[in-house]
C-alpha cells in the first residue's frame, strides 16, 4: 500500500512538469513601451499636432511637475497642522 502511494506521487510529479511549446499567450509589445520609443518623447498637445521634446526639455518638465506636486502636498500638510493646532488649543480644551 505504501509503495502504491509513492508511485502515484512520482507519476503526478512527471505530469506536472512544464513544457514550453512556443505559443504566445499575450503579446507584450505595445506602442509607447520604453523599448518602442527611443531618443525623443512625444506629447499630444491637444491641437492634433505632436510636440517633440529633447531629453533636457523632458527633464525640465518632470522637475516642474514634481515641484508643483510638492507645493500642493505642502499646502495639505500646512492645513492639517493648522487643524491640529486649532483642535488642541480651542476645540478640545
Amino acid at each position: 500500500m505504501k509503495n502504491l502511494a509513492i508511485k502515484d506521487m512520482i507519476e503526478v510529479k512527471k505530469k506536472d512538469e512544464f513544457r514550453d511549446d512556443g505559443r504566445v499567450v499575450a503579446d507584450m509589445n505595445f506602442e509607447g513601451a520604453p523599448w518602442q520609443t527611443r531618443d525623443k518623447r512625444r506629447i499630444d498637445s491637444g491641437a492634433g499636432e505632436e510636440l517633440l521634446l529633447t531629453k533636457k526639455e523632458t527633464f525640465q518638465l518632470m522637475r516642474t511637475a514634481l515641484f508643483a506636486g510638492l507645493v500642493i502636498g505642502l499646502v495639505f500638510v500646512g492645513a492639517f497642522l493648522i487643524f491640529i493646532l486649532f483642535s488642541t488649543k480651542f476645540w478640545l480644551k
